[in-house]
């Protein structure tokens, strides 16, 4: 007997998801990482991990509070929060930043907390999903914008003006294609159109600039030229969290506006140790940050050498691009019992036809571990 109600509309959805190769499942760590956003190698660091042992230590020892179990507003503001937001000001370049529990609430809260429905925002069509739905809560006047195009950014830019301000939303580094967005021209385009510059670091946040390492804003040199930046901490930095930077003044009204932290328990205590512990590490070697590049490098240098059309130089996101939803799966799935703990990822967070490996290259990955990983590849591809 066939179920009705709200059980057949689950079997009915999990059914199209099957018949489209689109179902996806939790599936635990297994063989050499290639898949998480670990760039800098710290979540199986066992230094990094003593370090931020001691450093809770003596916090603890010290009569502080390692539990929040409140909203910042709400006694949940403390001092390693404050300690923390300082941290990451300096780090970004910035007046002052805010700390939120993680990259999806602090550009929820960026967005909604800054915007208003009679500013226009210019989006680049492959912007993450945070993004993506920040803007739509926001309710603004939303213009999506061909990927990284710079004349369509222009024309955009220079179309009669809304009545409230103009603004272009952005990803340094995209997370899926590993493409960087070209922060300096957007930067100018924004300064001659009187437009504020919004980016997403997430995944640009400890690989590039230098002496800090804070993103491709420090990198492309524009720090006065953006409104605002979001950091996450879950990436090279390995520790839950985020924050938002920029001008004091925004930060103050964030605090006063912003949903996703006035009605969000604060960041734990723990993690924001934990990230103290990661930004300092990632300052203090920036040998690692250049250790990924050189992987990434020899990586992209192996499959390029076999033909797979990928880029020779890029970031230490490399995608390998397969089509069908189904054989990008199959091929994941071989790679994995070969040792290589590689994901597939598929519509709708890449376009139809475009279904793909996402490799992602660490600064702990051997010589020895990158080349067999591209063979891995090239070999199930050929199957």
């Amino acid at each position: 007997m066939a179920a009705t109600g709200v059980a057949g509309r689950l079997e009915d959805e999990l059914g199209r998801l099957d018949a489209a190769g689109l179902r996806r499942g939790l599936a635990l760590p297994a063989g050499v990482d290639f898949s998480s956003n670990d760039y800098l190698g710290l979540a199986g660091d066992a230094g990094f991990a003593a370090e931020v042992a001691r450093r809770v230590q003596r916090a603890a020892a010290a009569g502080e509070a390692l539990f929040a179990p409140a909203s910042r507003l709400l006694r949940g503001h403390l001092p390693v929060h404050a300690r923390l937001e300082e941290r990451v000001a300096r780090f970004k370049g910035a007046e002052a930043a805010l700390l939120l529990s993680s990259g999806w609430q602090a550009n929820a809260a960026l967005l909604t907390g800054l915007l208003r429905p009679e500013d226009r925002v210019l989006s680049d069509e492959r912007n993450h999903a945070s993004l993506i739905d920040g803007l739509r809560a926001a309710r603004c006047e939303r213009v999506v914008v061909p990927h990284l195009e710079l004349e369509a950014y222009a024309r955009a830019l220079a179309a009669p003006r809304p009545a409230g301000q103009l603004f272009v939303v952005v990803e340094s580094l995209f997370s899926m294609d590993g493409d960087l967005a070209p922060l300096a021209d957007l930067a100018h385009l924004c300064r001659r159109h009187d437009a504020s510059l919004l980016v997403d670091e997430a995944h640009a946040t400890g690989l590039y600039g230098e002496p800090r390492g804070s993103g491709r804003i420090e990198a492309c040199g524009v720090e006065r030229e953006v409104l605002a930046s979001v950091t996450t901490f879950g990436k090279a930095l390995a520790v839950q969290g985020a924050a938002i930077a920029g001008p004091r003044r925004l930060i103050e009204l964030l605090v006063n506006r912003a949903r996703p932290l006035i009605f969000s328990t604060a960041l734990s205590p723990l993690l924001a140790h934990a990230a103290e512990a990661a930004l300092d590490l990632a300052e203090r070697e920036p040998e690692r940050r250049r250790r990924v590049h050189v992987n990434a490098g020899r990586l992209r240098a192996r499959l390029a050498d076999a033909g797979l059309g990928v880029e020779r130089a890029g970031s230490p996101i490399v995608p390998v691009v397969v089509g069908d939803n189904r054989r990008a799966v199959e091929v994941a799935r071989r790679v994995r019992e070969r040792g290589f703990d590689v994901r597939a990822v598929r519509p709708p967070t890449v376009a139809p036809g475009t279904a793909r490996l996402r490799v992602s290259v660490h600064a702990d990955h051997g010589e020895a571990q990158l080349d067999g990983l591209a063979a891995a590849i090239v070999e199930e591809l050929a199957r």
